[in-house]
């Protein structure tokens, strides 16, 4: 991995020796300097980002792009306002620009600057562009690959896409007296099978990544486990009842089941929503919130994980967040601005999409720690129940914390035993709600592999998460009623 000293090299190249120097390093330093004089925070972001898509559809390359992006972003803070402008031009002429559009901020007043964050040696994943360790030709490959191989496991199978996305992020977060760079590798291998069986079609999907190099997603071993796993779950689906509707006991996997967790509790406890008392969390430190024996981090520091970050977006280090302990709340999740008019420190949880976007209090990756349980235990004592496995799409209300979740892989409990596949199940519930009628923890932590894209204010950012397998007491469930 490369050190700080030369990840700030290469993003000063990057930024200041392209395009014939347009913007040289003095000047942006100068031009940030007075450009956030009398702010209370602020912060230049650069980035550069590569990115590579391919996708497969029926053994033929349908789409293969390519992109590259450079720009700025320059915010100033003062109090609870910030001033943001932004420009996909490197140039000190764009960049006084920016100057000048923030300027308005102040009208007059002064506010007292932040300290800068702490400097930090963490480097949690390689910093290597990932489109640089293998040839198109071999990406290619690999996908008409999948498709063989998808289609000689099993005579059902009639179409199969596959996907490989690659992208390396380079961004210089400069302030006044520091500076501080991060080289960002992010990839990802879809794949979907679809199966036909007496007239009925059905379909499973797989996905994982990191930060880490293409090259490992390439590897057979890697690859064709993810194709078995989208058969299983196209095939599992095509051997599903509808599911019953009601309220009853639920067991939900281990891993990305997690999603419930990060929407409707996750979101809930970042410091914006709590700062401006939307968040059903909100000035409830210190009280139950959940059950006991459930404890919820945030944690920024996982190598390799789709979540991780050596540095947020205004570089503060990425750390492990306790949010909820045994039950109680403990603390948010904050950026700079909300951190500091809350009176607490930032955790590192600073994010944005782009450099055309300015940061806010996001997760990184969000998973809820391990019990003693078993997952035999859990559904020996359920009479009659659901076991949600995987999950596909939900929506959350922050404010009110109620969400509603679609199983994508799901099986009945009766009498003890996991027993008829279900599909068309939906978890209906309130986040605070749903944390209180856990039951049962498993010891099985699991993260997800790799696919997770999390959505706020327009954003997009990729995050992780990951939990034990649960129980769950008397959840709505919605499905076909009388099933």
């Amino acid at each position: 991995m490369t050190d700080p000293i030369s990840a700030l090299s290469l993003t000063d190249r990057l930024f200041f020796e392209r395009d014939g120097g347009r913007l040289s390093r003095d000047a942006a330093e100068r031009l940030v300097a007075s450009g956030l004089a009398g702010t209370d925070d602020g912060e230049l972001f650069l980035e550069h980002c590569e990115s590579e898509a391919l996708s497969l559809d029926d053994g033929v390359i349908r789409s293969a792009s390519f992109n590259a992006s450079s720009g700025f972003g320059l915010r100033g803070v003062l109090g609870e306002e910030t001033a943001f402008a932004h420009a996909d031009e490197l140039s000190e002429a764009a960049l006084a620009r920016a100057v000048q559009a923030i300027s308005p901020l102040r009208q007059g007043r002064s506010g007292t600057w932040s300290a800068a964050p702490a400097a930090t040696n963490q480097r949690l994943y390689a910093d290597a562009n990932p489109l640089g360790d293998t040839e198109f030709a071999a990406r290619a490959s690999t996908l008409s690959e999948i498709d063989a191989y998808a289609r000689g496991l099993d005579s059902r199978v009639v179409q199969v896409s596959a996907s490989l996305i690659a992208e390396w992020q380079a961004v210089q977060i400069m302030r006044a007296g520091s500076r501080v760079a991060d080289l960002r590798p992010l990839v990802r291998l879809n794949v979907s099978i679809t199966v036909e069986h007496n007239g009925r079609r059905e379909s499973g999907g797989h996905g994982m990544g990191g930060r880490y190099a293409l090259s490992r997603l390439l590897d057979r071993t890697v690859w064709t486990s993810a194709v078995d796993e989208a058969l299983r779950m196209a095939l599992v689906n095509l051997e599903a009842a509808p599911a019953p509707a009601g309220e009853m006991d639920v067991v939900l996997g281990a891993g990305w089941p997690g999603i419930l967790l990060h929407e409707a509790v996750g979101h809930g406890l970042e410091g914006d929503f709590n700062r401006k008392g939307t968040s059903s969390y909100a000035h409830m430190i210190g009280k139950r919130v959940a059950s006991p024996g459930v404890t919820v981090i945030d944690d920024g520091t996982l190598p390799e994980r789709r979540g991780s970050l050596s540095i947020d977006d205004e570089g503060t280090p990425t750390g492990r967040t306790v949010m909820i302990e045994d039950g109680i709340l403990t603390g948010y999740i904050q950026d700079r601005l909300n951190a500091r008019l809350m009176g607490v420190r930032p955790t590192g949880n600073g994010r944005r999409e782009s450099y055309a976007h300015a940061p806010m209090p996001r997760m990184t990756n969000t998973l809820m720690l391990g019990g003693d349980a078993t997952t035999e235990e859990m559904i020996r004592s359920t009479k009659r129940g659901l076991y949600a496995v995987n999950f596909g799409g939900g929506q959350v209300d922050i404010t009110s914390g109620k969400f509603v979740f679609a199983a994508s892989e799901a099986y009945l409990i009766e009498d003890g035993r996991v027993t008829t596949p279900v599909r068309g199940a939906t978890l209906i519930g309130n986040g605070a709600d749903a944390m209180n009628r856990i039951s049962m923890i498993g010891g099985d932590v699991a993260l997800d592999p790799g696919i997770g894209t999390c959505g706020k204010a327009g954003q997009g950012v990729p995050v992780g998460v990951g939990q034990p397998t649960l129980k769950l007491a008397g959840l709505t469930v919605g499905g076909v009623v009388g099933a």
